[in-house]
């Protein structure tokens, strides 16, 4: 998809605007990917890229621009130096909520010579996704292509990625949970049957973040594959109420860039981190973040998720990852379908980070572990 953004602005003058459900996920993901293709299409000059405003001008005029749907304001009013938008397209399409895909339809207004087109490109999910319902009420799932008159719909697999290695390959044919085979592996619509989590919501939690005086943070170690995860909460004790407030989630960080970015999001706080790397706790307390290692213990990972079941947990907008986390976390399944009481160890890095930030806390309640 980047790489055809890059043609149609260079060769057809179109103007794109590409989003994401968060604008603080786009300058590590598609920004980074349209780069990329500019470079591999050996037309760097012919492309002034503007990192600080995230805007891609071509040398003919026409322009990427860069929103993420939490700036409303901004996607109302932002428009291409020369012309109209011609294209949107939404990478992940599964994080927006549907009146935002309502919103950018209504900015493909104005004359073009070229047809318009709202793009959406995105891993499948759950069958109870509004894109499912909204978009594919005349798909199957042994398609690989269907269109009609103002819809078209290309499935693609890890077969048509060249990119994968041996080992990516292996992984995702070796994948032995079904839910996972079936969305990451054959590109189908899931159906996610034994959620751990359901007593959670996206609310705005701004007034929450201004008035708290004391947070809780957790931290989970990543690199290459598995990204470090940071995350950063409140908690109302009185109501048994978690708020999300932010996140971190990004790989191939040295400990001296996480330490870095660890302290831009929670300054001088404590923060709990996975004890399995003693060594990264030191380096980040010697790089003047406040790091203690969790002290987990017997069944901490299934008391952790029981405990956090008994509280209501509030995410705010900004906090994506987390939101996808929690919504395909889920119990291992037998063969024939039955939950078992072990948690699929697969993007759970920011919930792991959560139950090390309430470690005390789950300690300290009266059936404790």
């Amino acid at each position: 998809m980047a790489q055809r953004a890059v043609k149609d602005v260079a060769e057809l003058g179109r103007n794109y605007l590409i989003c994401r459900n968060t604008q603080n996920t786009i300058r590590r993901s598609v920004f980074n990917e349209i780069s990329k293709a500019i470079k591999y299409f050996k037309l760097s000059d012919y492309f002034s890229i503007n990192k600080t405003d995230l805007v891609i001008t071509c040398q003919n005029g026409s322009q990427m621009l860069f929103c993420g749907l939490d700036d409303t304001e901004k996607i109302k009013s932002i428009t291409p130096a020369n012309g109209v938008i011609t294209d949107i397209w939404i990478e992940e399409a599964t994080e927006a909520e549907y009146p935002d895909f309502k919103q950018l339809g209504k900015r493909l207004r104005g004359r073009a010579d070229a047809p318009k087109r709202l793009t959406l490109s995105f891993n499948p999910i759950l069958q109870t996704h509004w894109i499912y319902q909204e978009l594919f009420k005349q798909w199957e799932d042994d398609r690989e292509e269907y269109s009609d008159d103002g819809l078209k719909i290309l499935k693609t697999t890890y077969k048509d990625n060249k990119f994968l290695t041996p080992d990516d390959v292996a992984d995702l044919e070796n994948e032995s949970d079904p839910y996972y085979y079936n969305v990451y592996t054959l590109g189908n619509w899931g159906v996610l049957g034994a959620v751990i989590f359901k007593n959670w919501r996206v609310e705005d939690c701004s007034e929450i973040r201004q008035q708290a005086d004391k947070f809780k943070n957790g931290l989970d170690f990543g690199f290459s594959s598995d990204p470090a995860a940071l995350v950063h909460t409140y908690y109302d004790k009185t109501r048994k109420r978690i708020y999300i407030l932010d996140e971190l989630y990004q790989t191939d960080m040295t400990n001296d860039i996480l330490a870095e970015e660890v302290k831009r999001v929670i300054g001088s706080q404590y923060v709990i981190c996975d004890s399995a790397e003693p060594k990264s706790v030191k380096e980040l307390r010697n790089l003047d973040v406040q790091a203690l290692g969790a002290k987990k213990g017997k069944d901490s990972v299934n008391y952790g998720i029981d405990w956090l079941q008994r509280q209501e947990i509030i995410i705010d907008p900004k906090c994506q990852n987390f939101k996808n986390e929690i919504q395909r976390y889920k119990w291992k399944e037998d063969k024939n379908g039955v939950a078992l009481r072990v948690p699929v160890d697969k993007d759970n890095h920011l919930l792991d980070a959560l139950r090390y930030a309430y470690e005390d806390e789950m300690k300290s309640d009266t059936w404790g572990w």
